[in-house]
């Protein structure tokens, strides 16, 4: 009982240092009622009764994995990140235990999942920084005044849908590719220079290539 009342104590009092430090303290434990500090980082388990805490409504995916907030990345520190993340948490090490504790390892393992996934391609990267500045993704129309590149997007457009065997939808997926490395440069360069807008245009045509880039795999797909 002295023990369970002093870890309390100690609990209470890293909920008033976090709140001296300008820390909103977070839900106390579903299981066992301890004060804990907020989070919306990596998982994190109650250090009382190492119950595993539900994932913060709307967290940072970039702190989640472990990524400074830059278009720029290191894909194998993404990696890495999600495998120690996946190990701590996937659902198979939570069979035994409590129900809620089981709900709460799924949506940590699939928001991991999701965070991977964002971060992991340059296309959602950039929307999801977009998202975190404030600043609407860009709409097919904000194209229609750039006649070249929609010329460029149409004759490759064409030719995917007359390519009639592996040599020339190889040409297909080798055009797109190009063009979506130097997109891809582009806007590498456009975030680093905090050039929002710039950025958010080049994206909106970075979709247009991946749109070609899923036409591209479903031809590829027997019928």
């Amino acid at each position: 009982m002295r023990a369970a009342l002093r870890a309390r104590l100690g609990w209470a009092r890293l909920a008033l240092r976090g709140a001296a430090l300008g820390r909103a303290p977070g839900p106390p434990c579903w299981s066992c009622g301890a004060p804990l500090p907020s989070s919306d980082g990596p998982p994190h388990f109650c250090p009382g009764c190492q119950a595993l805490q539900p994932p913060a409504p709307r967290p940072d995916l970039f702190r989640l994995m472990d990524c400074d907030r830059s278009f720029r990345i290191d894909p194998g520190q993404l990696q890495r990140r999600f495998r120690s993340l996946q190990r701590a948490v996937h659902p198979d090490r939570f069979g035994k235990r409590p129900p809620k504790e089981q709900y709460y390892s799924e949506q940590h393992s699939s928001l991991i999942n999701k965070a991977y996934q964002t971060l992991l391609n340059p296309l959602s990267r950039g929307l999801y920084l977009l998202e975190l500045s404030g600043v609407e993704p860009a709409k097919e129309t904000d194209c229609d005044a750039d006649s070249a590149f929609l010329m460029e997007v149409m004759e490759i457009n064409e030719k995917l849908a007359e390519s009639k065997n592996k040599d020339n939808l190889e040409e297909v997926e080798t055009s797109i590719r190009v063009k979506q490395e130097e997109l891809t440069r582009e806007v590498t360069a456009a975030f680093e220079r905090d050039d929002l807008q710039e950025a958010k245009k080049l994206l909106g045509k970075m979709k247009y290539f991946a749109n070609l880039e899923d036409k591209l795999k479903a031809k590829k797909i027997p019928s």
